[in-house]
C-alpha cells in the first residue's frame, strides 16, 4: 500500500503531526533539543513537511544553549559547530506553538520521550504548551502490542508451535531451550544493521561470545544501575551523578555511599557498590 492510499485510511478529526527530536540525551528537564523533524497530515489529506525534504543539508537543527556530549553526537551526526548560529528553541516556539495548535501527536516511542521532551522545551521558555484534549499516539506501543515479545509468540514465530501450559516453569523452561537451539539455527550466518548503522550478528554459537552478545548494557551490577563506561570504569547508570565513577565519587561524596546503603536499592547493587568501596571488586 502507498503513503497517500494509506493516510485515507486515518480517521483524522483534526491534524495528525508525527514528529521526532533529537537531543543532547535523555533526561527529561536536563537535556535539550538539537534537531526536529515534523510532517502534518490533516482531515483533507494535504501534508506539510517540516522540513519540506529530507538530507542532512535540509535538517532543521536547534541551538541548545549547552554542549552537545560526543556520544549524543556519534548518534545523530549533530555537532556542537552544527548548532552554531542556529535559532534556540525559545526563538521557534512561537511558530512551533502555531504549528501544532489543535493537534493530535505522534512518533516512535514518543509517549515515554518526544512529548514529555517538547513539552518540557515549552515550560523551560515560559510556554504552557498544554496535552489536555490532544491524542498522542505511539506507533512503537502499536508494534509491541501487536507483535509481541511473549515467550508464547517466540515459540510460535521459531518453533511453529503452540506453548501448551504457558506460565507453568517446565513447559516455558522447555520451550525456551527449543527456542535457543532454533535461534542458534536461524541466525547462524545472518546479520542486520542496527539503528545506528552498526552491523548486529552473526548469533554465536560459543557461550562465552553469545554471553557478550545477549547484554544490552554492560552492567556491573544485576540491575544495570552501575555499568561500564567506554574506558572500562564503573559509572552510575542514574540520577544526578549518571556517567560519574562510582570509585571517584564515593572518595569526594562519601556520604552518597550512606545514602544509597540505606536506600531502597537491590541488595546486589549494594554488594557491588561496598567491593567497590573497599577495593575489593573484580572486573
Amino acid at each position: 500500500m502507498g503513503l497517500e492510499e494509506g493516510l485515507k485510511k486515518l480517521k483524522l478529526k483534526r491534524p495528525l503531526v508525527i514528529f521526532d527530536l533529537e537531543t543532547t540525551g535523555t533526561q527529561v528537564g536536563v537535556d535539550r533539543i538539537v534537531e526536529i523533524a515534523m510532517i502534518k497530515v490533516s482531515p483533507d489529506g494535504s501534508v506539510i513537511r517540516k522540513p519540506e525534504k529530507s538530507g542532512p543539508e535540509n535538517r532543521i537543527l536547534v541551538n541548545p544553549e549547552m554542549p552537545i556530549p560526543v556520544e549524543a553526537s556519534l548518534i545523530h551526526g549533530v555537532y556542537d559547530k552544527d548548532v552554531e548560529g542556529k535559532y534556540t528553541f525559545g526563538q521557534i516556539a512561537p511558530g512551533l506553538v502555531k504549528f501544532l495548535h489543535n493537534c493530535d501527536l505522534g512518533g516512535f516511542n514518543s509517549n515515554r520521550f518526544d512529548v514529555p521532551m517538547l513539552a518540557d522545551e515549552f515550560l523551560r521558555v515560559g510556554i504552557d504548551f498544554g496535552l489536555e484534549g490532544r491524542n498522542l499516539i505511539d506507533v512503537q506501543n502499536i508494534f509491541h502490542k501487536m507483535e509481541q515479545r511473549t515467550l508464547k509468540a517466540a515459540y510460535k514465530f521459531y518453533c511453529d508451535k503452540e506453548l501448551e501450559g504457558a506460565h507453568e516453569a517446565y513447559p516455558d523452561t522447555a520451550a525456551t531451550l527449543e527456542i535457543l537451539v532454533e535461534q542458534l539455527d536461524k541466525y547462524n550466518d545472518q546479520t542486520i544493521s542496527d539503528s545506528h548503522g552498526a552491523t548486529v550478528g552473526p548469533v554465536p554459537q560459543d557461550m562465552d561470545k553469545l554471553h557478550e552478545f545477549c547484554q544490552r548494557t554492560k552492567n556491573a551490577d544485576l540491575a544495570g544501575r552501575l555499568v561500564y563506561n567506554d574506558e572500562g570504569e564503573v559509572v552510575f547508570n542514574f540520577g544526578k551523578y549518571r556517567g560519574v565513577s562510582v570509585k571517584k565519587l564515593l572518595e569526594t561524596d562519601p556520604g552518597y555511599y550512606g545514602w544509597m546503603m540505606n536506600g531502597d536499592f537491590p541488595r546486589y547493587t549494594l554488594r557491588v557498590l561496598k567491593q567497590i568501596k573497599e577495593g575489593t571488586f573484580n572486573q
